[in-house]
Parts: structure tokens; sequence; C-alpha cells
């Protein structure tokens, strides 16, 4: 691979945006696996196996909102490392990389030591009740344990794909996630830990891959390295990278608050079946929008090279073939799910009664991700080319502003109140594409018009 970077600039588009896409689809697929292995072990426990996989479901609010603090500084920090990149510039590349490292370092802390003291009064109020909130209780205080570990992999493995070294962030994952299919049976039933040995064989396989990516960025064979006199925290390098990250931010840390509303309202309506049913659902639907956020992440490095060096056709080129392939895969996808509702939620449950409701709750959740592609597609061009502002607004847009409200007014409609929970899922989605399409279409020429020479990106 040239060592200067340059290729993401010079190659055809449409070879390079799979060379770097198919690796990180591969790494979203794998990392998926750490959280999704454990909920099909602990779903299929001899005893009481429907209830622990509710409990640890409920604790899936938490563990998205600490991914969520891994792309709020990550997610704007690599586009602007690879900006950076673009216009030559390595050495502010190097420094934005060292700041934001230093800065996850401190948010780990935080967030652990939270999690410890706050835990189980945080699952209750999340949607456990009385029956779930032990296994959750269990698993939560394990898995904060390994909070640097989550945070460190994921944030800084968005340098390595920045640098075009996708298949390098894949084995990242992958070695993690094989740890952790390993591990699990192992702590889970061999050693009778039950949810605890899930949690435990997590944060073990996350800090293998932990150091594997701390210890490459530290090497001679990354363009961009970690060095001492890096690590330095430089606000005028990690606010702008803060404020590019709050719209993934908002993104990952909005299905915390909405998986929230989500469980205390199907407790609500539907009890501990229909919480342990949308645990299943939303399984389901990260695990197949994984290949989406990775395929926008493999065009990210081109886009924002592209445009840091004024290559307004490149970039225009490069979302294009995303949107095509986005919408493409959204729409097979959904075809697959619309046909064997029976057949995704079978990987979670043998359980017959919460098999039947969740196969049926899952054709109504997952209604409208046909139209997904398109809102994946312009949400990461919109932080590919550093427009925090247009970025932020449709992630707010789509959660707070429709998807919240829905949650609680489907209800007040429709006379099955448990499936108008659900349904507040695709009403919601149809909206949001419709309100981020139109913005695109206004915000995207205007960036090209803005990029026909190079502009001065602060520091």
């Amino acid at each position: 691979m040239e060592k200067d970077n340059s290729f993401l600039g010079t190659q055809p588009v449409g070879g390079l945006l799979f060379r770097l896409a198919l690796p990180t689809i591969a790494a979203q697929l794998i990392n998926m696996l750490y959280n999704i292995v454990d909920r099909i072990y602990i779903g299929h426990m001899p005893e009481n196996g429907d209830l622990a996989l509710t409990g640890v479901g409920v604790c899936m609010p938490i563990l998205m909102f600490i991914s969520a603090f891994a792309a709020l500084v990550s997610a704007g920090g690599a586009p602007r490392a690879s900006i950076f990149m673009g216009r030559g510039d390595n050495d502010a590349a190097e420094k934005t990389m060292g700041s934001c490292f230093t800065l996850q370092v401190i948010i780990s802390a935080v967030l652990t030591a939270a999690l410890l003291i706050w835990h189980r009064p945080l699952l209750l109020a999340f949607g456990a009740s009385e029956n779930t909130v032990d296994y959750a209780a269990a698993y939560i205080e394990i898995y904060a344990l390994g909070t640097i570990f989550v945070q460190l992999t994921l944030g800084m493995n968005a340098y390595i794909t920045a640098q075009g070294y996708a298949k390098t962030g894949m084995l990242t994952v992958l070695l993690g996630a094989l740890c952790n299919i390993v591990l699990d049976p192992v702590f889970i039933f061999a050693l009778k830990m039950g949810v605890r040995g899930a949690a435990l064989a997590t944060v073990l396989s996350q800090g293998v891959s932990c150091v594997w990516v701390v210890r490459f960025l530290w090497s001679g064979k990354s363009v961009l390295r970690l060095r001492r006199e890096t690590l330095p925290l430089r606000m005028e390098l990690a606010l702008p990278c803060v404020a590019l990250g709050a719209a993934p931010f908002i993104m990952q840390g909005s299905e915390s608050v909405i998986s929230v509303c989500f469980n205390s309202s199907l407790l609500r309506y539907g009890g501990d079946i229909a919480v342990g049913s949308m645990t299943i659902l939303s399984s389901v639907m990260q695990f197949a929008m994984m290949p989406l956020q990775g395929l926008a992440q493999g065009a990210q490095p081109i886009s924002s090279y592209s445009f840091g060096a004024g290559n307004a056709g490149r970039v225009k080129a490069v979302f294009r073939l995303l949107l095509a392939v986005s919408l493409g895969y959204s729409t097979a996808l959904w075809a697959l799910i619309m046909l064997f509702p029976r057949m995704f939620a079978g990987l979670f449950t043998p359980d017959p009664a919460l098999l039947d409701y969740a196969s049926r709750a899952l054709r109504v959740y997952c209604g409208a991700m046909a139209l997904f592609g398109i809102q994946i597609a312009c949400q990461m061009t919109f932080v590919s080319l550093g427009n925090a502002k247009a970025s932020a607004t449709v992630a707010i847009m789509r959660k707070f502003v429709l998807l919240l409200p829905l949650i609680y007014i489907m209800p007040r409609l429709m006379a099955d109140q448990t499936m108008a929970v659900f349904t507040a899922e695709p009403v919601a989605d149809v909206m949001a594409v419709t309100f981020t399409a139109v913005l695109f279409a206004f915000q995207f020429r205007k960036a090209l018009r803005g990029i026909s020479g190079p502009r001065e990106m602060g520091r």
C-alpha cells in the first residue's frame, strides 16, 4: 500500500470504494458479534434464558451510550485527519489523532465510575423489571470495567481505516470477535457463570482488540503515528472533532434514549415478552444495518481526502456510488425480513411464545427499512465533508423530533397499543428520509461549489 496515501485521491472510485468498504463492512459485522453472540448464547441458556435475554437487552441503552462516546471523538476526528492528509499536512493529522486518544481515555474513566455507582437505578429506569434487573445488573457490573477497551478499540480503529488500512481495521475487530466466540460458551456454560460470563468474555475480547489497535498506531507501519509528543490534549484540535462527531454521537446516543423509551412503553403495554421482543428486534436491526455503516465508513476516507484536495468531481462520484449500493442493500434486506421474519428471530430464542411475538413485531418494526440506504448515504457524506451542522440536524430530526414523540403518540391512534409502539419506527423513518434527502440536495451542491480551490480549515 502506498505509504503517502495519495491512492485515496488517484485510484478509480469504484474499485477503491469496494477495496476499502469490504473489510470495513466485515469489521462492522464482526464488531456487532460481541453483543449479538452474547445474546444468542444467553437466550439459549437452559434455565430462564428468556428472562436473562430480556435483562441483557435492557443493558443495550448503556452499551450504545458507551459506543456513542467513542463516536463523539473518533467519528469527527478521523474525517478531519483525512482532510488534513489530503492537504499534505500529516503533522496536524497526527496531533488531531493524539488529542482524540487522550480525550477518549478521560471519557472512559468518567463513564466507568458513573456506571459502577449508578448502574442499578439506571437499569430500572431503562425498563428492567423485578424479574430481569438482577440479570441486567450482573452483566453491566463487569462490562463497565472494560469501558476503556471499548472506547479505544472503536475510537482509534477509525484512524486506521481513515488511512486506507481497511484490512488492518477488520483484523482488529476480527481478533476480538473470535476470542469472544470462543470464551462465551466457556464462561457461560462450562464455568456456569451465566450472564456474568458473557460480560467477562466481552471485556477480555475487547481488551485484546485494544492492545492490537494501539500497538499498530504506535508502530512504524502506520502513516499517522501515536507519539508521546502528539498525546497532549490540544483543545483547538479536539473541539472541532467533537463538533463534527456530534451527529454520529447523536445517532448512536439517541439509540440509547429511544431504546429506553421503547422498553418503558412496551413494558407498560405488553410486559416482559414485549421487552424481550424488542431485544431481538433491535439486535436484528443493528446487525442488518452494520454493512451500511461499514460501506459508508469505507467511502469516508475517499470523500474526505478528495474534499481536502479540492476534487469536486471525485466527491460526487463517491456519493453516487455509495447511494446506489446502500439503497440496493437496504431494499434487498427489507425483502428478506418481510419474507422470513421467523428465521431472523429464531437466531435469538427457541421459546415458542417469544418467537411468535417477535416474528410478528419484526415485520412492523422494519417496515421502512428499504429507504434507510438513502439516510445512511446522505448522513455519512455530511460527516465526510466536515458539515457538522447539517449532519447533526438530520440526526436530531430522525430520533428526537420524529421517533421519540411517535412512540407515545402511536398507541393513542391504534387499537393494538403494543404494535403501535413498534409502528413508530417505520413512520419516523419515512418522514426522516424525506427531510434528509431534501436538505442534502441543497447542502451537497453548496459544498461542491465551495471546493473549487482548497479552503482553510481551522486547527
